[in-house]
């Protein structure tokens, strides 16, 4: 029998080949990361927050759903993707709010998880995206990792699978991003 990993990249390869009832058997698999995923990153959003983590779960799953094209590899390059649709939706999110308050409250994100600081600090989820972005454009892989990691819940290992380095990489590399942007969301 093969674990639970193993299954849910033999469904996402059945799924990638056209077998739609593929996709009904994996979100069963996927659901509760998923759900474990979007409750860490609202558990620090400002208070009054109305976006709850049931709905970001599903918001993801209809994105995902409509990833058919993506060829994927296995169960962290499927959480790696919906990392980086976690991170568009909080982001889109965060805008709307923002656009709808007229600059008012951003969404705070803690940044614990992404950057170990000594004292906590809370930080605009929407800085923390500009500041993704930046990091992107000069080091991409280094963006990658942040994604991978802290939306994603990746561990060293499996984000060095993703990335097809190795896990002493990953470690360095979390690092020099975790060091860029906390400069980046000082400055």
């Amino acid at each position: 029998m093969a674990n639970k990993g193993e299954e849910i990249t033999e469904l996402l390869v059945r799924w990638r080949n056209g077998e739609v009832q593929a996709l009904d058997r994996l979100v069963p698999l996927v659901y509760a990361e998923l759900h474990r995923l979007a409750r860490r990153y609202l558990r620090s959003e400002r208070c009054g927050h109305t976006l709850q983590s049931t709905a970001l779960v599903h918001e993801a799953y209809l994105r995902l759903a409509d990833q058919s094209r993506i060829e994927w590899q296995n169960r962290a390059h499927f959480y790696g993707v919906a990392a980086a649709l976690i991170r568009n939706i909080l982001v889109d999110y965060a805008r709307t709010h923002r656009a709808a308050k007229r600059g008012g409250d951003a969404c705070k994100l803690s940044l614990d998880a992404a950057v170990d600081v000594a004292e906590r600090q809370e930080v605009d989820l929407l800085a923390l995206d500009d500041a993704l972005v930046k990091l992107s454009r000069r080091e991409p892989e280094l963006c990658r990792i942040v994604e991978l990691r802290f939306f994603g819940g990746l561990t060293f290992e499996e984000t060095g699978h993703v990335l097809n380095v190795s896990d002493s990489t990953v470690k360095r590399q979390w690092i020099l991003a975790k060091t860029w942007i906390f400069r980046e969301l000082s400055s």
